[in-house]
């Protein structure tokens, strides 16, 4: 098994950071900076950002911004929001982000993550589905931070997405985000079944042991998670110790034999 990656979150709108529920983020949690200069001294594996009203207010990216944040961030950076076009991922890039993640323009225009994953290479491309479950048990994707409906389910998309060329899937149960209720390991599975190319399990996570869950019963090869390492005592750090203390190889931890 490889090494498996702890991601905290950082959901940013209008230069600040919020906290979500349900995809609902209206909670002001302070701005972007002093959260990525503390995450660089906790052993974080990545991070990851994620504009959450680019798209909907049918902007760009803020490349200054990311510019700024980026310089002051030690670890792989991934960045999301707002990107239809290719020169806003080379933009970003530029800036600094080390990967970008892509939603609600692939379902509009799938080519993207082709022309992306030929253009900059596969490990730069990240494919966000932000998924809710159906009353009959069955799940639906969900675009434009989780308003529209996209006609397509999860699995089968993510299917294309990894043959278009994405390098890793980030998977979002809708109902989970923010909750701290852990993750929705049944969406978790349908995914990971279904692709070769590594699924970062997000939306849920409110201790360790739902951490674990995702990375064992749910398949994942990565957490990522906002609230747990934001509003409780638990940290990216202990959350790597208590997982190597259940087997599951970790980075920069050592467990006493």
């Amino acid at each position: 098994m490889l090494k498996v990656r702890i991601i905290p979150t950082l959901l940013w709108k209008n230069l600040g950071l919020v906290k979500g529920v349900g995809f609902d983020s209206w909670r002001r949690v302070g701005t972007i900076m002093p959260a990525v200069k503390v995450y660089n001294t906790r052993q974080v594996d990545e991070l990851i950002v994620v504009d959450i009203s680019a798209t909907s207010e049918e902007r760009l990216p803020d490349f200054a911004e990311v510019r700024e944040f980026s310089a002051e961030c030690f670890v792989p950076l991934t960045v999301g929001g707002g990107i239809r076009e290719l020169a806003e991922i080379k933009e970003l890039l530029r800036a600094g982000a080390d990967k970008v993640s892509i939603n609600s323009a692939a379902y509009e225009r799938p080519t993207l993550i082709e022309q992306a994953a030929e253009r900059f290479g596969a490990q730069c491309v990240v494919a966000s589905i932000d998924a809710s479950r159906n009353p009959d048990g069955s799940y639906r994707c969900l675009s434009r931070s989780g308003s529209a409906d996209t006609g397509r389910e999860p699995g089968e998309w993510a299917e294309e997405l990894e043959r278009r060329g994405a390098g890793e899937i980030l998977i979002t149960s809708v109902e989970r985000d923010g909750t701290m209720t852990g993750y929705d390991l049944e969406l978790i599975r349908l995914v990971a079944d279904r692709v070769k190319i590594p699924v970062i399990a997000s939306g849920g996570a409110g201790n360790y042991g739902h951490l674990h869950e995702a990375l064992t019963v749910g398949g994942a090869a990565a957490v990522a998670a906002a609230s747990i390492f934001h509003f409780t005592e638990q940290t990216p750090l202990e959350a790597k110790k208590f997982l190597a203390a259940q087997g599951i190889p970790v980075r920069n931890v050592r467990v006493a034999p």
